[in-house]
């Protein structure tokens, strides 16, 4: 059982408050949804979450099961657990995706680390994701289209197994197709290591394969308005406007 808890977070870049009186607990089997409309702080929760530090935190705490990661390094944070699957993945040449993954999975498993069984798993959450496989041998993102990055993160995702899920807009760019198999991948993944799952997104066609257990309305920086699955029922009819 694991619990992130944001508690009274105000941030703000170059200047400009972002986050303000920002609260949020999930805890291991929770998915959260947060909706809202555009720059009200909802990529920034993100990457605060995960210790980007082009972002300055005025005020609040970060905890991961009771433990204060305000003053953590990305690394570490990540050591802990905590996967941030990215709005707009970055393009890294000179580094293989296979190189990249091993290195990764190596730092967490240590002696435990055996090679064949890194293969085997990458060739099977490959295919599973419909993914050409030479790109695992190409630069990190390497001239990979919107909807390909975006597998690439689930890849991993399932490689590298974390126990809290951050996915920024996973469905942005993706095609009906693509949408199908990330959010099943999502779900599948949920299903079998109930990890916590804090979802950001604009649609609600992504929701059809990815299943809130509660939905957060965002606005001004801090949420207005939590709920189950009837909010964004409502989000749908009346735009955001209507809260």
């Amino acid at each position: 059982m694991h619990t992130l808890k944001i508690e009274n977070l105000t941030v703000e870049v170059e200047n400009r408050k972002i986050l303000d009186n920002f609260f949020l607990t999930i805890n291991s089997g929770e998915i959260h949804v947060i909706m809202g409309p555009n720059g009200t702080g909802k990529s920034t929760l993100s990457k605060v979450i995960m210790g980007d530090n082009h972002y300055k935190v005025l005020a609040g705490q970060i905890f991961f099961d009771d433990k204060l990661i305000n003053d953590l390094t990305v690394d570490e944070r990540a050591r802990l657990g905590i996967f941030l699957g990215m709005q707009m993945p970055l393009e890294i040449d000179g580094v293989t995706n296979a190189d990249f993954l091993r290195a990764a999975l190596h730092a967490k498993e240590g002696d435990n680390f055996k090679l064949y069984n890194f293969i085997k798993k990458m060739d099977k959450t490959v295919e599973n994701l419909k993914m050409d496989k030479n790109m695992i041998h190409r630069g990190i993102n390497k001239g990979f289209s919107g909807g390909e990055r975006k597998k690439n993160e689930i890849l991993q995702m399932y490689m590298l197994e974390p126990n809290t899920l951050i996915l920024d807009e996973i469905d942005s760019g993706l095609d009906v197709d693509s949408l199908k198999i990330v959010g099943e991948k999502v779900m599948d993944y949920y299903n079998e290591f109930k990890p916590a799952i804090l979802l950001i997104t604009h649609y609600q066609r992504l929701l059809d394969y990815i299943k809130p257990n509660y939905v957060h309305i965002m606005k001004n920086g801090h949420i207005i308005k939590s709920g189950d699955f009837n909010l964004v029922q409502i989000i749908e009819q009346n735009g955001y406007d209507f809260f």
